[in-house]
């Protein structure tokens, strides 16, 4: 019997490889993407993406979105408890296994194993430990077109805001900088992948500095 997985959504290049790996897979069903969002800028926390858009992705994936709302300011304990709310709703609805994007981080991993222990719900992750460099690559040559719309500035210029994620780009990177911004030196949005009927027309919105972080805003045409 084919394993029923939900797959955690950032509406980034890892997520969208996640979700093309796993369709080749014939021991599972993909039931749904999950994405949360903060509630006060209707945005994807992080990568700040418009709400519009993440349900482009989903409709382009040919997938229903779970939509988790997450206050602003939301602590832990509060996370956590939306998060055990999810969690339930996927039991009740016979999910076995939440996939993530994760590539090597293990103290997240840890976490998200710790979170579902006890939930009857299994964590799986798709890309994990394969090398940063050759997974970029492979992305990009497997189709994915990738915006970067967060850029940590004190690890990576702000210029990258609203790049590419191609070729070019991990060659203009920093030897410090990971390929994947796995570290969190970099966030994006993906507009087409092999996972997607068709590509999301987008151009490039306004570009400002908030909380410390340069946002490059994504609009659709």
């Amino acid at each position: 019997m084919k394993k029923r997985v939900l797959l955690s959504w950032s509406s980034g290049k890892d997520s969208a490889w996640a979700l093309h790996l796993l369709r080749q897979r014939d021991d599972i069903e993909l039931v749904a993407l999950l994405t949360t969002f903060n509630q006060a800028a209707d945005r994807v926390a992080m990568h700040a993406v418009r709400r519009t858009l993440v349900r482009i992705q989903a409709d382009r994936a040919g997938l229903p979105l779970w939509e988790v709302e997450l206050p602003w300011p939301c602590s832990n304990d509060q996370y956590e408890a939306i998060m055990t709310g999810v969690c339930q709703r996927a039991v009740l609805e016979r999910i076995d296994q939440i996939a993530f994007g994760d590539l090597y981080l293990r103290d997240v991993r840890a976490y998200r194993e710790r979170q579902l222990a006890g939930t009857g719900l299994e964590p799986i992750f798709p890309l994990w430990d394969i090398p940063t460099r050759q997974l970029a690559e492979t992305m990009i040559a497997g189709g994915v077109r990738a915006k970067l719309t967060c850029v940590d500035p004190s690890r990576l210029s702000h210029d990258f805001a609203g790049r590419e994620f191609d070729r070019a780009l991990l060659e203009a990177l920093p030897a410090d900088v990971d390929p994947c911004g796995e570290g969190g030196e970099f966030h994006t949005f993906v507009y087409a992948s092999p996972a997607f009927r068709q590509p999301i027309p987008v151009c490039n919105g306004q570009i400002v500095t908030r909380d410390g972080f340069v946002f490059a805003d994504v609009l659709p045409e």
